[in-house]
């Protein structure tokens, strides 16, 4: 009964993380040294989402890279080219400041995020390919990652590839690594665990948000509106661009929502936890906004898919009673 009971506690909060997220935001906001404390945690936090996510990784999603590199390797090409190249843009367009356009560019160097894989079975995606991607570009974050962010935010701002480089593996390829091993080897005991995972992975991700929000509260009126018409935007393109780099390949409606879901949300609690530990508490912001965001639109496409389909359905239904 308890189990059942948490089981649709975290259901209803990953339902509605967004919500979550928004509150544990403005709490950082409006009560700064309530979370700004916990900021030397940060790169623990996300390494606890990083092992959550390997946790529910499971062989047959490394066969799915074996067997269907084609479909992965689209997805991982479209990944680390179009966001981040929409991140530099979007700084250059928008005329960003140097702590702004590094955590952009930040963001759009990072992996697929652990939500896409939720978002993508709401809208009816392929959630084996999700899965399959977001684990390829995961694994390949620690060395992608810093190289693109050297290439696109060098000439700004110093940027420290080799000691990115093992951070990242640090918080992120070395946790997803040995919680994948954990669910192999354990998987009896791992079983129960996964019921109140979801709840644990919103809840970190929630503070990761507020921190990070906590730490910047003076200037968010100041450069706010400024960072969420680029979030608004980044995402927005990554979306739209990876749905249509799928559809122009040929491949399935189901692929092409997945594609362009991996490619438009993206790992923010990693481009927020590099931020912190490399470059400044404003650089931060657009991984805090981009967390809240892709969220909410990731719902809205899944929403707009699955109305879709019915509407498809009822026309097709239409016809063949004509």
């Amino acid at each position: 009964m308890g189990g059942i009971l948490l089981q649709n506690i975290g259901r209803f909060i990953v339902k509605n993380m967004v919500w979550l997220v928004v509150l544990v935001g403005a709490a950082g906001a409006v009560f700064p040294a309530a979370l700004s404390w916990i900021a030397p945690q940060v790169p623990l936090l996300l390494g606890l989402v990083m092992f959550g996510m390997g946790m529910t990784i499971e062989l047959k999603d490394f066969r799915h890279l074996a067997r269907h590199p084609w479909e992965v390797g689209v997805g991982a090409f479209a990944q680390f080219t179009i966001m981040p190249l929409i991140a530099y843009l979007l700084t250059q367009v928008l005329a960003l400041p140097p702590d702004l356009a590094i955590g952009v560019i930040l963001v759009g160097a990072c992996p697929g995020g652990t939500a896409s894989n939720v978002v993508t079975y709401l809208a009816k995606g392929d959630v084996t390919l999700s899965v399959a991607m977001t684990t390829a570009t995961t694994l390949l974050a620690p060395f992608v990652t810093p190289f693109l962010t050297l290439l696109l935010a060098g000439e700004e701002i110093t940027v420290h590839a080799p000691s990115m480089m093992l951070s990242i593996a640090e918080m992120v390829l070395l946790p997803v690594l040995l919680g994948a091993a954990v669910n192999h080897f354990f998987r009896r005991h791992v079983e129960r665990v996964l019921i109140v995972l979801p709840l644990i992975s919103a809840l970190l991700v929630a503070l990761l948000v507020g921190v990070v929000v906590s730490m910047s509260a003076p200037r968010l009126t100041e450069i706010g509106p400024l960072v969420a018409l680029a979030v608004i935007l980044h995402n927005g393109c990554g979306l739209a661009l990876g749905y249509a780099l799928a559809a122009r390949l040929g491949m399935s409606v189901s692929k092409r929502r997945t594609v362009g879901i991996e490619v438009g949300m993206q790992n923010s609690g990693m481009a927020a936890s590099l931020a912190l530990l490399y470059f400044s508490p404003a650089a931060a912001i657009p991984a805090a906004l981009f967390s809240v965001w892709h969220n909410i639109s990731g719902s809205l496409a899944a929403n707009w898919f699955t109305r879709r389909d019915a509407d498809g359905n009822a026309l097709s239904a239409d016809i063949s009673l004509r």
